[in-house]
């Protein structure tokens, strides 16, 4: 494991600082697997994993420079995202007889934590055994949150390679907490083209929750059965694909496999276990024509609670107040078939 400067955030940036602050970029290795981390918004850079052949490539789509991440900040590549992952719905949210309201930076809601979240800011960074551990405070109001949130994320490799992601945070004062990872796989490698033609992909759920025209939930929650979003079988997911899914386990202690991704020609799998209760599928059908990457280049498998909670009750809470700790666990396992 070892930590190597990556860039400086430049005056100019709309989500840096005027004194070049740096990022650094943190290399783990094990168990066959090299995956690089920053400290500028908690991205995943890359995965370099093998083949059925032993051939190992990058299967994380990235940029190899912090100015692409500077510039491209839309897609939200690789990103450790919050504080509150998804959608809020309006930009506002009540919590104990207050309403709290948000930039609306998708339209009329929130999305992945306002115009400067979780992803655009540059963490403190400690290595760890096998890892790094990335800690931030977010002030009380930032991007209208309430609370002072201590937010940490620690990034390392199991034995076997696999990439575990445990988040941890605390609070001063009422709030909600949604994290994620925002990562694009392509497990052809990052520059082998089109993912959701080739790659098939499983996911553990019965039932999902429908969305109105800006992808926000209804407050239903429909069955997979008869329809697209049916992935209860491995299959092909083709584009069109950015829903919420609700996992079958729900809410767990300890992370539960509920979900895979398998490229034939490469015979690379992913497979996804979480603590969390939803799982958003996207298939990058909004890249534009500014990115290195087409449309349907990487497959997003966001595990999360679900998008507008704060506004819908029925919905696993993610409210956390002061005495709580919250935590949440994801691990990517990578491996291959013959």
């Amino acid at each position: 494991m070892r930590s190597e400067l990556f860039g400086t955030l430049p005056g100019a940036s709309p989500y840096g600082s005027s004194d070049g602050t740096p990022v650094h970029r943190w290399t783990l290795e094990r168990g066959g697997v090299r995956v690089r981390v920053l400290t500028y918004g908690g991205i995943v850079q890359s995965a370099e994993v093998p083949d059925r052949a032993g051939v190992t490539v990058d299967v994380v789509l990235g940029f190899p420079s912090l100015e692409g991440y500077l510039t491209h900040p839309g897609p939200f590549l690789g990103a450790l995202v919050g504080r509150y992952a998804n959608r809020i719905a309006g930009g506002r949210f009540p919590l104990d007889g207050r309403t709290y309201h948000l930039a609306q930076n998708n339209g009329p809601n929130a999305l992945h934590g306002g115009e400067r979240g979780f992803d655009k800011r540059v963490w403190d960074a400690e290595p760890v055994e096998h890892g790094v551990r990335l800690h931030r405070v977010s002030p009380h109001g930032e991007e209208g949150f309430p609370g002072r949130l201590e937010v940490s994320a620690t990034y390392t490799l199991d034995e076997d390679g696999a990439l575990r992601i445990a988040y941890e945070a605390v609070t001063d004062a009422p709030t909600v907490v949604n994290l994620t990872n925002h990562t694009y796989w392509n497990l052809g490698g990052a520059d082998s083209g089109d993912a959701t033609g080739g790659h098939e992909v499983r996911i553990a759920a019965s039932r999902y929750t429908p969305a109105d025209a800006d992808l926000v939930p209804t407050g239903e929650f429909a069955e997979v059965a008869g329809t697209a979003y049916d992935f209860r079988e491995p299959r092909k997911p083709g584009l069109g694909h950015d829903r919420n899914y609700v996992l079958d386990k729900g809410v767990t202690e300890a992370p539960v496999e509920v979900a895979g991704l398998y490229d034939p020609a490469s015979g690379r799998t992913l497979s996804v276990a979480t603590t969390e209760p939803g799982l958003q599928l996207y298939t990058s059908d909004h890249f534009d024509d500014a990115l290195p990457f087409a449309p349907g280049a990487g497959i997003a498998l966001e595990t999360q609670h679900f998008p507008d909670s704060p506004n819908r009750p029925h919905f696993p809470t993610t409210e956390l107040r002061p005495g709580e700790v919250f935590r949440s666990e994801t691990v990517y396992g990578f491996g291959t078939r013959a």
